[in-house]
């Protein structure tokens, strides 16, 4: 077994020993390395200036991928690079396009955030040549500015290319692609500091039997939960398990049938996937937290937690997505509505874990999502709902009604969806039969939203599902949106 971190810190390798697997990456950065450039904000993964990026070895390539180093735990850099500000400058010392952008753009004032904007901006200059106002509006939301209004940082995104569409990462990437290949694993790492055990296997058996051997061990993916146990919480997480480096577990695939998404497959990854064939739920994963933590976290994590109001507990619940969920050499399919059985708290047995997801594609159903929250980006959703519908003619034939935010796990709406079932699909109908959502929920009071609040809103979302599926989507949505503009 390794017992050695081994990763890429700008251009140089680095080699780890004794180190605590749950340090964070901005911890080692700003103590160890004195690399100060990378600051802390939130420590939660909210606000952005602590952004670094990933370099990920894909078949030729790197790909870069900007991530929140504040709850990125040292230990998942293993067989990776890592790229923070202090990289950019040129060896001869003149700045990366990005950087001169921003400072032609007058996009820093304080100064705080911007280290972080523009390693966000550095991953979008690889990833993409001609980005839409909307993708660079998506890119800049984890990064938050109390300064300059954004504008002008946006102006920047749109210049940085205009300074050349290559810097001295891309002439070198082949080199960096031999020095990664040099380094990756192929057995297991341990680490062993203060107490704390950290496995990361590479194949799907090897961690089946590390799960079935160390059942309360903390499984690790994303780590965009579990980090705030160890920044916001203090907890001392004893044993950990990190599924990210199985391969196994990284696979997205869509057949005619299905969907399928592997535990370790982050949401950018399940994203054009799920996107493709639900755009609604497309549009709740553009809105689940920001782009970095969609970077790292993943759809399996959101639902490992069991949180009552994961954004994509609902969608999933709706399409009727079932769970593979495995222990030891045994698989077993689980519905998710029959997944959660309580506050937190889950159907699955010790030494058992998610393997992956499986969608149904539903070509003659209609489907559609909604996230009711204060804020647009990166927010905690008050109300999350919903709703794939099945017609004969005009009748229902059949429906599925799934909310967050309303009961101490998502849940179906099945006395709303009894109500509805074999009825004409109009407005009395489901008018009548929302009065039913007061019978399946009874919704507390928190910071986030009343109860009546809560209330009003499911039985408001159902009613415009209705309107959406007889008039039209796109026509309703856009007179929703004006009224909330000019209302």
């Amino acid at each position: 077994m390794a017992q050695t971190v081994r990763f890429i810190l700008g251009d140089e390798i680095r080699e780890l020993t004794d180190i605590d697997p749950t340090m964070t990456v901005l911890t080692y950065l700003r103590t160890v390395e004195r690399r100060t450039g990378t600051k802390e904000g939130c420590a939660e993964g909210d606000c952005g200036a602590c952004t670094v990026v990933l370099g990920i070895p894909d078949g030729d390539r790197v790909r870069y991928r900007a991530v929140d180093s504040c709850i990125l735990f040292v230990a998942t850099l293993d067989g990776k690079q890592l790229i923070t500000v202090e990289d950019l400058r040129d060896r001869d010392g003149s700045l990366h396009p990005v950087q001169q952008a921003m400072v032609d753009c007058h996009g820093s004032q304080c100064g705080f955030c911007t280290p972080g904007f523009v390693m966000s901006l550095f991953a979008l200059y690889h990833c993409e040549l001609e980005p839409s106002d909307r993708r660079i509006s998506d890119v800049l939301a984890g990064n938050l500015c109390r300064c300059t209004g954004y504008r002008p940082i946006i102006e920047a995104a749109r210049r940085m290319y205009a300074n050349g569409n290559g810097d001295r990462f891309t002439a070198v990437e082949s080199a960096v692609i031999e020095q990664l290949r040099s380094i990756q694993r192929a057995d297991t790492l341990t680490l062993m500091h203060g107490g704390r055990t950290y496995y990361a296997p590479v194949s799907l058996s090897t961690l089946a039997s590390l799960v079935e051997r160390h059942p309360d061990a903390r499984l690790l993916s994303g780590g965009t939960d579990l980090g705030l146990l160890v920044t916001k919480q203090h907890e001392d997480l004893d044993t950990l398990i990190y599924l990210g480096d199985v391969r196994e577990l990284q696979t997205v695939c869509a057949d005619g049938d299905q969907i399928e998404i592997g535990a370790a497959a982050t949401f950018t990854d399940a994203f054009d996937a799920v996107a493709d064939h639900y755009p609604d739920f497309g549009e709740l994963l553009r809105r689940f937290g920001s782009v970095q933590v969609r970077n790292t976290g993943t759809l399996a994590g959101n639902i490992a937690t069991a949180s009552p109001i994961g954004d994509s507990l609902p969608a999933l619940m709706a399409l009727d997505a079932r769970l593979v969920l495995r222990r030891g050499g045994t698989t077993r399919e689980v519905g998710l509505d029959e997944f959660f059985v309580g506050y937190r708290r889950t159907a699955m047995q010790p030494g058992e874990f998610i393997e992956r997801i499986r969608i149904p594609i539903h070509t003659r159903r209609r489907f559609a999502a909604y996230k009711i929250s204060k804020r647009f980006d990166q927010d905690i959703a008050s109300v999350c709902a919903a709703y794939s519908l099945a017609l004969d003619g005009s009748t229902v034939r059949d429906i599925r009604i799934a909310y967050g935010g309303m009961a101490p796990t998502p849940r179906r709406a099945r006395l709303c969806e009894q109500a509805l079932a074999g009825c004409p699909w109009n407005e009395a109908t489901v008018e009548q039969a929302s009065h039913a959502l007061d019978r399946d929920f009874a919704p507390i009071t928190d910071l986030r939203a009343s109860s009546a609040y809560r209330s009003l809103v499911a039985r408001n979302l159902l009613r415009k599902f209705q309107l959406e599926t007889t008039h039209g989507a796109v026509e309703t949505r856009i007179v929703v949106y004006a009224e909330h503009c000019h209302g």
